[in-house]
């Protein structure tokens, strides 16, 4: 073998410009001059690769194996891979150390192939052979990458080059070379049959390639399946012969190979679940052979798959009965692979209606596996989306087909629910008990996977299926000969509440007689009352249409608010209510404050509880008269209020910072739901309740005026912390974003707080709250003044920030450039302002196109994305455009070149795109001057290509998509990358 392959004179440039390891574990740096860095440098000897290896395995220190990897995964890629790479898979080696030469051969070979010479194709081919026979009686894990090596040699030759690979491979190893026995053979060939499918399937190959090569391996599987089916029918062929059959088969399935070719195969492999060493292979091949897209053009075959499924029953049953998990889930899952890829198919086949009917009770019967997941069993999630797919296609029928098939499947689907709701059920205390924290959870996610299934189901069932679940629960809570467990009465609330969570209940006439039974369970532990609480949550827009029935469940969720174990469920469910049945509330206020209040100061829910109870504290003062809201709302918040006071006064420390912080979290959850403005969807509701109009000032005007004093006291000792300034400005950004016109008068009082904030330390939220007031009060003659002097203020003293050096602040700047863009779009006349100076705004903008955080990147896009349409209408915009418009075409073409993530290409493709619209001559100009610049934005693009770009930049000023896509393809040739594995999923 000539071991030049590759070489530095065959490289790719930007393969050269890679630091070329010399000896572990410090790298030396490498020219980036291609062909001197290819000759300049001594080669890279396989004893240093094998002193980094020894370092990655056996140093006992994290860093010096963490040093060891970075410079093997450099020696890889080098040039000199290709002359280490065999001296390396010499025999007495260590197979760690072959392992690294072999995967080195496969990444230049998959990686790289452009770099090979075409008249070293043979030479390649003939030694990897040989070193596949070598090693077929040494290492397995060495053999296998070898294996895909030259896996990986044939997709990239065939078909022109090595038209008949895959017979080439089989004579190979079927004839004897007097070297290595017949099955160490036999065992190499199934290998590279095996991995040859698969490392088509993870290939890089262009799409038109991988297509030619699709084909060709499909071709060859004529040649694969009777040496296959010949090795699994002799009677000699060891078990672990087999098993690589059958996963050779599977391998081979995946390309698509149409099933009528695979059934003998496919027969065999069911034959083959019978024998337990097989069983896992045979599993496996039978559901990539089945789940194959294109299965279900061959409709005979798949009848005759049918069968052989149904004659597994005795055999699931009895791995059920005996415990056997591992073949109860690998029979489920050929069954469902069957019903759940091809039930269209089998369905349209009406003279075969019962067979495949047997099937779907066959996958029922792995639905309701005994036994509780995921603890007993694993099974009967699998089974779910199934159900989805068949229901799909029975609905997708025209009607007369519709209505045969629903007469078969509807007392098919009842009884589905049936199961789910026996699967959902919790076990026994004491056994639940002893389940860890992680099966506890993946219960319950199966049981939200339940869920989402019955409300599926709920859309071929109908009401009908409502009216079955009140049935089942009248029957549990009123019978008296049988005690009831709590699990069978949470499993059919379950039902209930999965339904009603999403389906529009309103006209069900099965509600009344549910929130009836309600009362009537004896809630004895915390799933069922959780459940219970859920299921009123999930009626609360029921009961804003039958508030005569809030009575019978609002005590239940009042009393359950006293229980810290159901926190989440009880406050999450009065916050449904207050939100939807605010206007009949008005007889249970009074009482729902007092709990709340109480709860609140006994500090039962945890912080985010709290936040809720507040929350639907604010929807329900929302409906109250102002004099009642006010009553509440000084019962409520006086508490708050004193403790603000106290911790004003004392010394900063962790503790009464959280307690602060708390507070005004309340305060600031509390008016972001208080609103007494009717908007259009409360209109009728106000209507039908004769609520009068509201008159005079808004009641958290009020409160947030007599605070405000407070606030000043407690920003004037907590100024420097930032959480603390964010929790004030919070409750002002909530209070305007409900409060919008009637926040006006605080607007004076607020700016000027807001401007000292600013002026003694500069905080993002400031700017963020600033942005607030801008956005609602932009055309507001009266109030807008103070807000135009506080933009002016935030914007001077942000300019001095970025003087001094912002790169500590990304969160400011990023802020900043959101407040300015928000400005140019709601009030672009701030621009036309003295006090302005436009041009320091720009280049600021400019800078922050450089910050390393993609979220400010983004942000000053934004702000250039409203900048730059208003060149033509703002003369300080213009002028600014003209004098310095170059700095930012050049900041986003370093963007482009290499500076900025991959991720943020189509932001900078957005700013090129309205240069070109909005100021197409500077950008002629500025384009032509930029480009002619050595090595800018990128030395790895040449002239021609630079010029290339430019002229199909200029061309476009209509598709922004198009644009984009011009940008990500100029991005990937300045950073070297086109045409590698790397920009397959870009």
């Amino acid at each position: 073998m000539d071991h030049n392959v590759g070489c530095a004179d065959h490289c790719h440039p930007h393969l050269k410009a890679k630091t070329d390891p010399q000896s572990p574990p410090s790298p030396s740096p490498r020219s980036r001059d291609g062909a001197q860095a290819g000759a300049a440098e001594p080669g890279l000897h396989h004893g240093h690769v094998e002193k980094a290896l020894h370092q990655l395995y056996y140093d006992p220190n994290i860093d010096n194996k963490n040093l060891a990897q970075k410079w093997l995964m450099q020696a890889q890629l080098s040039p000199q891979a290709w002359q280490f790479s065999w001296q390396l898979l010499n025999g007495g080696k260590v197979p760690e150390i072959q392992y690294f030469g072999a995967s080195a051969l496969h990444i230049k070979i998959s990686r790289y192939w452009g770099d090979i010479p075409s008249d070293q194709y043979e030479t390649l081919k003939s030694q990897l052979f040989s070193q596949i026979s070598a090693f077929a009686s040494g290492s397995k894990i060495v053999l296998t990458r070898l294996c895909v090596a030259l896996a990986s040699l044939a997709l990239n030759m065939m078909p022109d080059t090595w038209p008949h690979a895959v017979p080439d491979m089989v004579r190979v190893f079927q004839t004897e070379d007097g070297q290595t026995d017949g099955r160490a053979r036999c065992l190499a060939l199934l290998e590279l049959l095996t991995v040859l499918p698969e490392e088509f399937q993870t290939s890089r190959l262009p799409p038109y390639r991988k297509g030619q090569v699709r084909s060709c391996l499909s071709q060859e599987c004529a040649c694969v399946f009777p040496l296959l089916r010949q090795l699994l029918q002799q009677s000699d062929s060891p078990g672990f012969v087999k098993q690589k059959v059958l996963k050779c088969f599977s391998s081979w399935a995946q390309l698509g190979i149409p099933l009528t070719e695979c059934e003998e195969l496919t027969m065999a492999a069911f034959s083959a679940l019978r024998d337990p060493e097989l069983f896992d292979s045979a599993v496996e091949a039978l559901v990539n052979t089945i789940s194959q897209p294109d299965a279900q053009r061959y409709v005979n075959t798949l009848l005759k798959l049918i069968p052989q499924a149904l004659g597994l029953q005795d055999q699931l049953h009895q791995a059920v009965q005996n415990g056997d998990i591992e073949t109860s889930h690998g029979i489920c899952r050929i069954v469902v692979a069957l019903g759940e890829n091809h039930s269209r198919a089998l369905l349209d086949q009406v003279d075969h209606w019962q067979s495949f009917l047997a099937l779907v009770n066959m996958i029922m019967f792995c639905t309701g596996i005994p036994g509780h997941y995921p603890v007993n069993e694993t099974t009967s999630s699998l089974t779910l989306t199934f159900w989805y797919t068949l229901q799909d296609d029975i609905l997708s029928f025209e009607a007369e087909k519709q209505t045969v098939y629903l007469q078969v499947y509807r007392p098919v689907y009842f009884q589905l629910v049936d199961v789910l709701l026996q699967k959902a059920q919790f076990p026994a205390d004491a056994e639940y008990a002893s389940w860890s924290s992680d099966e506890k959870e993946q219960f319950r996610i199966y049981r939200v996977d339940i869920s989402d299934t019955l409300m599926y189901v709920y859309e071929m069932l109908g009401a009908e299926l409502l009216s079955s679940l009140y049935d089942k629960l009248g029957r549990l809570l009123t019978s008296s000969e049988h005690p009831t467990s709590w699990q069978n009465t949470e499993a059919l609330l379950f039902g209930f509440q999965s339904i009603a969570e999403t389906v529009d209940v309103n006209y069900s006439d099965v509600v009344p007689g549910l929130i009836g039974l309600i009362p009537r369970i004896n809630i004895n532990n915390v799933q069922l009352a959780d459940t219970v609480m859920f299921t009123i949550g999930a009626l609360a827009e029921w009961l804003a249409d039958h508030p005569v029935m809030i009575s019978k469940v609002l005590p239940l969720v009042l009393h359950a608010l006293g229980n810290p174990e159901l926190s989440i469920s009880s406050v999450s469910t009065l916050k449904k209510i207050c939100r939807e049945c605010k206007y009949d509330l008005l007889p249970y206020a009074a009482n729902i404050v007092a709990v709340s209040q109480d709860v609140l100061l006994k500090q039962i829910h945890k912080t985010s509880q709290c936040m809720w109870l507040m929350q639907a504290l604010g929807f329900l003062l929302s409906a109250l008269q102002v004099e009642e809201i006010l009553s509440n709302l000084h019962s409520l918040i006086t508490p708050y209020i004193q403790q603000l006071e106290k911790l004003a006064d004392e010394t900063p420390n962790p503790s009464n910072k959280l307690a602060i912080i708390h507070i005004l979290g309340l305060l600031s959850n509390l008016f972001a739901t208080l609103d007494i403005s009717c908007h259009d969807d409360d209109h009728e509701a106000a209507e039908v309740k004769k609520l009068p109009v509201v008159q005079g000032p808004n009641p958290v005007v009020l409160v947030l005026q007599q605070v405000f004093q407070l606030i000043r006291k407690i920003l004037s000792t907590w100024l420097n912390d930032a959480q603390v300034v964010e929790a004030v400005c919070t409750i002002f950004e909530k209070s305007v974003k409900t409060l919008l016109d009637d926040f006006a008068p605080i607007v004076p009082q607020l700016c000027e707080m807001l401007g000292q904030m600013y002026s003694t330390i500069p905080q993002a939220s400031a700017i963020d709250l600033t942005r607030q007031m801008v956005h609602i009060f932009a055309n507001e003659p009266a109030h807008f003044p103070p807000i135009r002097a506080l933009f002016l203020l935030v914007t001077s003293l942000t300019l001095s920030l970025f003087q001094q050096g912002p790169r500590d602040h990304p969160d400011i700047v990023d802020s900043f450039m959101q407040l300015l863009a928000q400005a140019l779009k709601r009030k672009p006349c701030l621009f036309m302002s003295a006090e302005l100076d436009v041009k320091a705004v720009f280049q600021c903008g400019v800078l922050s196109l450089k910050f390393p955080e993609p979220t400010t990147v983004k942000s000053a896009c934004q702000f250039f994305m409203e900048f730059l349409p208003r060149c033509g209408e703002l003369a300080p915009v213009g002028q600014v455009l003209h004098d310095d418009g170059k700095l930012l075409l050049q900041a986003a073409l370093e963007g482009i070149g290499g500076q900025a993530s991959r991720n943020l290409m189509d932001s900078f493709a957005d700013i090129l795109f309205s240069l070109n619209k909005n100021c197409f001559s500077y950008l002629v100009l500025w384009l032509k001057e930029l480009m002619q610049q050595d090595g800018f934005p990128s030395p790895r693009v040449t002239q021609e290509q630079k010029d290339n770009f430019s002229q199909h930049i200029l061309r476009e000023r209509v598709n922004k998509r198009r644009i984009r896509d011009m940008v990500k393809e100029f991005t990937l040739l300045c950073r070297g990358l086109h045409g590698t594995e790397y920009t397959a999923d870009y």
